[in-house]
């Protein structure tokens, strides 16, 4: 696995991670574990009266207790009496066969205060059990720590620096046709280029500056395909198109990363990873040629 593909993976682990929601946000754990961990790691899934013994999954080497939680919105009331019955509950189902509890959440700002209390007081009272609690951090280290062939059953195949330094003109024709498509407003305002600080003004990621310099390895061949195209608006048009959808993914208040990532999607970064690779040259071209994004304010000298 290169440095683009890993970089790819975390893109895509950080879109499952912040949009999967109660049983699906399950699922996908149950899943990724089950890759990590291999025979060591049991699924447990509700049957009969008794449901699934308040345990989601478990790890039969460290006697761990998995449950997951991933509600549309953490409520703090709510939180504290899911910890309590399913703790409560696994260790009664589970006894002997369990030495850690494990919850596993999907709110990456961390737990609210009394609810952290709230599980000190656990670790206390029931000690010697083990109590973590998991979310993205933890969650990306096992991710990450998988190889390239888990990682592609999890998340589909992932260009590498080879498919993008091997691209020619002809892959990059149908990703411009499919952006051709977009229509623009008509009354947007003139382009005009970004400064060398946008990266860093905008807060993009490691990774995603990491993609658009992978994609710039080929993105003069973006400016070559338009110099020749029949219609010297063309690029003007698209990259209109992208200034469209940026500002419409600005209205909802998205962190950078995911306004990047959408806009990864809007380019075709769907397909197979030659397809990848031609949508993220396309990509980092329009990101270098027009305004989304926002360049940095120049400071103003008050000397």
């Amino acid at each position: 696995m290169d440095e683009l593909q890993r970089s790819i993976y975390v893109d895509r682990f950080r879109l499952a991670f912040h949009t999967k929601r109660g049983a699906a946000f399950q699922e996908w754990f149950v899943l990724l574990a089950g890759y990590a961990f291999g025979a060591d790691f049991e699924e447990v899934r509700p049957y009969g009266p008794h449901g699934d013994l308040k345990c989601d999954g478990r790890r039969i080497s460290t006697k761990s207790i998995f449950q997951c939680y991933a509600p549309d919105v953490m409520k703090e009331a709510e939180l504290i009496a899911k910890i309590d019955k399913d703790f409560l509950g696994a260790r009664d189902h589970w006894k002997t066969d369990m030495e850690e509890w494990i919850f596993v959440h999907n709110d990456d700002r961390g737990l609210p205060p009394n609810a952290v209390r709230h599980i000190d007081g656990l670790r206390q009272a029931h000690a010697p059990i083990t109590i973590e609690t998991w979310s993205e951090p933890e969650l990306l280290k096992l991710t990450m720590g998988l190889d390239l062939v888990a990682l592609q059953a999890l998340f589909g195949p992932a260009a590498s620096i080879a498919i993008v330094d091997r691209l020619v003109m002809a892959d990059l024709v149908p990703v411009i046709k499919a952006l051709q498509r977009q229509e623009p407003n008509v009354g947007d305002p003139p382009l005009t280029p970004p400064t060398l600080e946008k990266l860093q003004k905008n807060a993009l990621s490691e990774e995603s500056g990491l993609l658009l310099r992978m994609g710039r390895r080929k993105s003069g061949l973006v400016d070559i395909f338009f110099g020749k195209s029949p219609r010297p608006d063309l690029g003007e048009r698209i990259a209109e198109a992208f200034r469209k959808r940026y500002a419409e993914l600005k209205a909802y208040d998205l962190p950078a990363d995911m306004i990047f990532k959408h806009l990864q999607d809007y380019a075709g970064m769907n397909g197979e990873p030659k397809r990848q690779g031609a949508a993220l040259a396309v990509l980092a071209y329009f990101f270098d040629k027009c305004d989304i994004f926002e360049d940095p304010v120049a400071s103003v000298d008050m000397s």
